[in-house]
């Protein structure tokens, strides 16, 4: 399992918070844990502290694994960006990571407009979010940061 950075666990347990009885999210999918979803969760389903922070790092890991494979530069990026958008990718998959003008600017190493790109990504159901905004807002600062 890949070592993850202690900001991109932070940021997504604060913004994902804590649930260890599965419930379904905003968009009706179960989830538990810090976000955890998977055909692992089932209605009714109980876990401990300990293993939703060990499937935050499984997750957390195969985000970045798969964001690595497809953004190699990020690797070299720093914490600040690693964590930013290991975060991004973590909340929104890396399909859609993949397919937006977030990953172009990302793989230019052009921080200023790649901040201004994650922050379109605020809506969730068709409907915007404020805790994507500022999920979005968190990630764009440290985009920024070197």
């Amino acid at each position: 399992m890949r070592n993850i950075p202690s900001l991109m666990s932070e940021l997504i347990k604060k913004f994902e918070g804590l649930r260890l009885k599965a419930y379904l999210d905003s968009v009706g999918v179960l989830t538990i844990g810090y976000g955890h979803t998977g055909p692992d969760v089932y209605a009714d389903m109980y876990i401990t502290l300990q293993q939703a922070d060990d499937l935050l790092m499984q997750d957390a890991s195969k985000s970045l694994d798969s964001l690595f494979a497809v953004s190699p530069i990020v690797e070299s990026a720093g914490d600040n960006r690693i964590s930013a958008i290991g975060d991004f990718v973590f909340n929104l998959g890396i399909g859609n990571y993949n397919k937006s003008t977030f990953k172009k600017c990302v793989d230019a190493q052009d921080w200023m407009n790649a901040s201004q790109e994650c922050k379109r990504w605020v809506h969730a159901g068709g409907k915007q979010l404020k805790g994507l905004v500022v999920r979005r807002e968190a990630e764009a600062k440290l985009l920024l940061k070197s």
